[in-house]
């Protein structure tokens, strides 16, 4: 941002004297520094005289602000932010506050750090329930649910979470992206997790050293969501000491959690009770029997019905 000074030392033709009054005037006379001085009569005069640099930025970083050509282009002297003529010991202070559009940005910016996610495409943590515009039956009586849960969630005193499950592209993924932007409105942190890449993620966490950190971040989260349960290649590890473990603690702990699958509740558990090792033995089963009286105890659930709304969109 320019200075007075530096505005007027362009001129060299000899006419320095005219070029100041003529700025000195613009300055002066400017009806937001004219309205600040009426209000101040005891500035008029000298005090204004010595402060015709901040005057004189004041008025120009106005005149930005006025033809505001967005905020990543802004050109005032602080980025986003606007100038104040402030009285400190009866002498004029510039001062600066964030203009609508950086507090709109801070804003986002405060909400987004609400929201966390692993393996999770972008788009999906900034959709919102406006974003719904739904005559499918099932898809709205999901929205309800959701709202209905975003109203009542209490990570800490109530661990009830949400098991939604249905086809493929039915907008699962989407629902619960909506959910984690209407809790940052209350600041509740939401961790979203992409479950097959997790777990994948944990095992090469192992030989890294990572793998305890990655999981105490995840299973602590106040709000967790995973998305896609039952895409993953089970084991007996994934089941028992990551995915068995997680829900243990989050249980004791009263964390909700929001799990999103393709296959619903029965399903889940045969998927559960199926490993690497083929066939499905009786202590798998009773394991993975363990595992859904968790989830069923503690999960409310959405059946999502409709289109495949990615087939729709290609």
């Amino acid at each position: 941002m320019d200075s007075l000074n530096a505005s007027f030392r362009q001129f060299n033709d000899g006419r320095f004297e005219e070029r100041w009054e003529a700025l000195r005037e613009e300055t002066l006379n400017d009806p937001r520094v004219r309205s600040f001085l009426n209000a101040n009569p005891e500035l008029k005069g000298t005090p204004a005289e010595n402060r015709l640099n901040e005057l004189y930025q004041y008025k120009n970083q106005w005149l930005n602000c006025d033809q505001c050509p967005g905020l990543e282009a802004c050109p005032n002297l602080i980025q986003g932010y606007q100038p104040e003529l402030k009285i400190y010991r009866g002498d004029i202070q510039l001062q600066y506050h964030p203009c609508s559009l950086k507090r709109k940005a801070d804003e986002q910016k405060r909400q987004a750090s609400f929201i966390q996610s692993l393996y999770i495409p972008k788009e999906m943590t900034e959709v919102s329930f406006d974003d719904f515009h739904e005559d499918n039956q099932s898809r709205m009586k999901a929205y309800t649910s959701a709202m209905q849960f975003c109203a009542e969630v209490d990570p800490g005193n109530n661990g009830r979470g949400l098991y939604i499950h249905g086809p493929f592209g039915v907008g699962k993924t989407f629902l619960v992206g909506a959910i984690a932007n209407e809790l940052a409105d209350a600041e509740i942190t939401t961790m979203i997790v992409y479950a097959p890449d997790f777990f994948r993620e944990l095992k090469n966490g192992i030989s890294d050293g990572s793998y305890q950190d990655k999981l105490d971040h995840v299973k602590r989260a106040p709000l967790l969501i995973l998305d896609d349960i039952g895409a993953e290649t089970m084991s007996n590890w994934v089941r028992d000491d990551i995915l068995g473990a997680m829900l243990q603690f989050r249980m004791m702990e009263k964390l909700p959690t929001i799990f999103t699958s393709n296959f619903d509740l029965d399903e889940l558990e045969m998927h559960f009770a199926s490993t690497q090792r083929g066939g499905v033995e009786k202590v798998d089963q009773l394991k993975a029997k363990r595992i859904m009286e968790r989830i069923r105890h503690l999960n409310d659930v959405i059946d999502m019905a409709g289109e495949n709304k990615r087939e729709l969109n290609n």
